[in-house]
């Protein structure tokens, strides 16, 4: 017997798979983030240009300055102006510890334990916004004036005996010293460690705190081991935001300092608008911003975190 095998059938023949359509409008993001970049050209990438062409030039103000590439003038002004370099960051760094100090358990009181006085608060601590930089600090002056209540309360409680021995105050006199400096940088800058501190404690769970709670964990324990952890990123970025624009300041140590408190922003604001020298104040500035980016870059490396508030 042979078996007829039949032909399968012919296969019909398949449509063309439709073309996608085209996105419209996916440019829109683009569009959207051409102006931001336009400003940051403009306002910032322009200027820090200008500024780094000024740092290599020479001459003086009446002939005229031309791009020598002279790259000298750094370690020049280095050189000449390395004490009001540490002194910049010893003082921003002081006055950063203080306002962690002083700003992390009023960020957790704002973020556990106001209740229906958190809006309240939270008012009170951006309320030096609402005024002048500059009359926020000379207020300082008439709180740290000499004879004043608040120099008389640490006179006794022999405060500034300690203080004077460590070089902060001079006798029974707190202006012009470092030590009114560091607290105008403290009070100045404390809203800008605070904020960042509540918005990373108010997002941990609360049922963390109970579960450590279920564990006989301490309060003490609860803290080191899960709230202070999960608020890292709130520290790193009010250290950051209060340490940098600290380090640059001029107008605290201008206005509660002495010519032995000048930082290295007194020493730009002068060289660009009292001696008009120009080469050396861009130098300054740059050599700042890079002493900066390095310390912050070591520092976010070393805090093992990168999300930030």
């Amino acid at each position: 017997m042979s078996t007829l095998t039949e032909a399968p059938p012919p296969l019909a023949p398949q449509a063309p798979e439709p073309k996608p359509p085209k996105r419209r409008g996916r440019f829109t993001p683009y569009w959207l983030l051409l102006p931001g970049i336009l400003w940051l050209l403009v306002f910032f990438a322009l200027p820090m240009i200008y500024q780094a062409s000024t740092s290599v030039q020479t001459g003086s103000l009446e002939q005229g300055y031309k791009v020598t590439w002279h790259f000298a003038t750094y370690w020049d002004a280095l050189s000449a102006y390395w004490p009001q370099f540490v002194r910049s960051v010893l003082y921003a760094g002081t006055a950063t510890i203080l306002c962690l100090l002083l700003g992390y358990p009023l960020a957790y009181l704002i973020a556990f334990r106001a209740g229906r006085w958190k809006n309240l608060i939270m008012i009170l601590v951006i309320a030096p916004f609402f005024t002048s930089f500059l009359i926020r600090t000379l207020a300082w002056k008439t709180i740290l004036a000499d004879g004043g209540p608040v120099v008389g309360a640490l006179n006794t409680l022999h405060v500034l005996d300690v203080t004077s021995w460590l070089g902060w105050t001079a006798g029974d006199r707190v202006l012009a010293t470092p030590l009114a400096v560091v607290c105008g940088l403290t009070y100045n800058f404390l809203p800008f460690m605070i904020l960042p501190l509540y918005t990373s404690l108010e997002r941990i769970d609360g049922r963390l705190h109970e579960a450590a709670g279920d564990l006989y964990a301490r309060p003490s324990t609860t803290f080191r081991k899960v709230t202070f952890p999960l608020s890292m990123p709130g520290v790193v970025s009010g250290t950051l935001l209060t340490f940098i624009p600290a380090a640059g300041d001029y107008v605290n140590a201008d206005l509660l300092g002495s010519t032995d408190t000048r930082m290295v922003g007194n020493v730009i604001q002068t060289q660009f608008l009292r001696v008009l020298d120009y080469p050396t104040a861009a130098a300054l500035s740059f050599i700042l911003m890079a002493a900066i980016l390095l310390m912050v870059t070591l520092y976010i490396r070393r805090s093992g975190t990168e999300d930030l508030v």
